[in-house]
């Protein structure tokens, strides 16, 4: 190994050199005059270079993973590397990404730009403020939690609304555990009327939600407007185009809606927009992203976060049923540390070769790739190159894939950048060549929440069966009132198991799930079963990563991942 390759994901990316974004957008013949820039290396595409009929013939390709460690797998770092190695072949091809949140950056599993030679850059500007998209949704957000307390404080223009039923909730890009439930308006008539709140993260807030299932401004509006905000003493549903929110939210997401465009260290275009977590919300980059994409390139590489039991299953059921998008190939990250960590290896043991543990963990990566071919995908699996796997540990997975009929390919995007992902680039555009891919999703959004839960509990989880609490029951009553059987559901759940329960790994049997209570997402278009301890505002870590960063007298940043 080489000693560029000890170098920290920032160094690396601090000494490359960066194109004019102008040229990266010239490589998707996209004019000068149709970019808004933001500085010299980031700039917004218009929503008039989306292109349907371009759409329908470009490939799309879905980068996910098998149960991730707590650090995760490198589906970003895949998505990159693979998308360098298919333009290193030749391919115009695109990377979609999510936008990091300053929660897991200043947290435990950093940010969301990639690492080593496979990242997106500016890597300090994608990781941190950007272009402001996450302020706008914060913003958005919080205008309309002013908008309901006004309107609780108002004698004249009362909606009625019950101060102990209001759902909405205020969120911060930052994990704060202390905000979780609060209690406002005290101080006196002044200060509005008292009641417990408390913030969500912003991925977690349904606005963020909306912007990534928005297909047009004019859609984003009417979304925004379906938002429910609470019920009145009589328990009649209050949205936020009651209180004339819609409007202006709208306006504060003007510019947020145009997707991103920055570049991947070796010059390659990438598109990066919207930010939900995949544990607690879709998951996926937004709608518009992925379609600018197809529209511009050949091949979109993207991502959907954590597990193929989280991010993969709701990019398919939603997000591509929502907005008419049909996969042709999957890539399925798998490392062989998270292997071993499936087949009982401790905290302390993950970097040590044991082909032991990686046979047992195995059963894990199977039932992924399993759940892939559920929805008529061929998958290919991308094995995460770490400089600690052994070759008789990556034979183990070859073989064991070969066995299902998947090819399974070093993936060393991480050490080599394009070069390192050559193969499996070549590999995919065969896999997509032979047309054997013929995206359908796993269920019917017509059938009823009970059924659509179950069936995902039941062939993605590998669950014997669900059970409801007392809250959830009557929650299902409120959404039989509420009209909205026919959305797909959204499913709350640990990334850290195929269960609901987070200390469960490989593939467990014999488990029932639980389904604490629901939240709707109207405006978003999905309802959202919780299941399990799930929490929508994480807290930090002991020691968080933030207590490694500094930043020198000429603005030069250390410790950011």
């Amino acid at each position: 190994m080489s000693n560029q390759e000890y170098r920290s994901d920032i160094e690396i990316a601090q000494a490359a050199k960066l194109r004019h974004i102008r040229e990266i957008a010239a490589k998707l013949d996209v004019e000068e005059d149709d970019l808004e820039y933001y500085g010299k290396y980031k700039a917004k595409l218009p929503l008039t270079l989306i292109d349907d009929e371009k759409v329908s013939k470009s490939n799309l390709v879905l980068v996910t993973a098998l149960t991730p460690t707590p650090a995760g797998e490198g589906k970003t770092t895949v998505t990159i590397g693979l998308t360098e190695g298919l333009n290193k072949i030749g391919k115009k091809a695109v990377a979609v990404l999510r936008e990091p949140s300053l929660g897991p950056v200043f947290g435990i599993k950093g940010g969301a730009a990639g690492g080593g030679y496979s990242q997106v850059v500016p890597m300090e500007d994608i990781n941190l403020h950007f272009t402001g998209d996450f302020s706008a949704v914060e913003k958005a957000n919080n205008l309309l939690s002013a908008l309901i307390d006004n309107n609780l404080q108002s004698k004249d223009r009362s909606l009625g609304l019950d101060p102990r039923r209001i759902v909405w909730k205020r969120v911060m890009d930052m994990n704060d555990r202390s905000l979780r439930e609060i209690t406002l308006g005290l101080g006196g008539v002044g200060n509005g009327i008292p009641r417990t709140g408390g913030f969500n993260i912003t991925p977690a807030s349904e606005v963020m939600a909306i912007l990534c299932m928005a297909t047009s401004r004019k859609n984003l509006k009417e979304r925004l407007g379906n938002i429910l905000v609470g019920f009145t003493r009589d328990r009649k549903p209050v949205y936020a185009r009651d209180l004339n929110a819609e409007n202006a939210m709208a306006i504060l997401l003007k510019d947020a809606i145009k997707p991103n465009l920055v570049q991947t260290l070796e010059g390659n275009p990438a598109i990066i927009h919207g930010g939900p977590f995949a544990n607690i919300a879709q998951g996926t980059n937004t709608i518009v992203a992925t379609k600018m994409g197809l529209s511009l390139g050949d091949y979109v590489v993207t991502e959907a976060g954590f597990g193929a039991d989280l991010g993969a299953e709701k990019f398919l059921n939603i997000k591509c049923v929502a907005g008419g998008l049909r996969p042709r190939a999957i890539v399925l990250v798998a490392t062989i540390k998270a292997l071993r960590y499936h087949g009982g290896a401790q905290k302390k043991e993950y970097n040590t070769p044991n082909a032991e543990y990686v046979q047992k963990g195995l059963p894990n990566l199977i039932k992924h790739i399993e759940n892939c071919k559920k929805y008529s995908i061929q998958p290919i699996v991308a094995i995460n190159a770490f400089s600690n796997d052994l070759p008789e540990e990556i034979q183990l997975v070859k073989d064991a894939c070969a066995e299902l009929g998947v090819q399974a390919i070093l993936s060393e995007g991480w050490a080599k950048g394009g070069e390192g992902t050559e193969e499996l680039a070549k590999a995919l555009v065969a896999v997509i060549a032979k047309r054997k891919s013929h995206f359908q999703s796993l269920y019917d959004w017509s059938i009823p929440i009970k059924e659509k839960i179950e069936k995902i509990a039941a062939e993605i989880y590998g669950a014997d069966g669900v059970d409801y609490d007392a809250k959830a029951l009557r929650d299902l009553k409120q959404i039989d009132k509420l009209g909205l059987n026919g959305l797909p559901v959204c499913m709350a759940k640990t990334q850290k198991s195929l269960s609901d329960n987070a200390k469960l790994r490989g593939r467990p049997t014999g488990f029932r799930v639980t389904v604490r209570e629901f939240e709707y997402a109207v405006g978003a278009g999905f309802v959202i079963p919780i299941l399990g301890n799930m929490m929508r505002m994480p807290g930090l870590p002991s020691v968080p990563a933030s207590e490694g960063m500094t930043i020198d007298d000429d603005g030069v940043i250390s410790g950011l991942s």
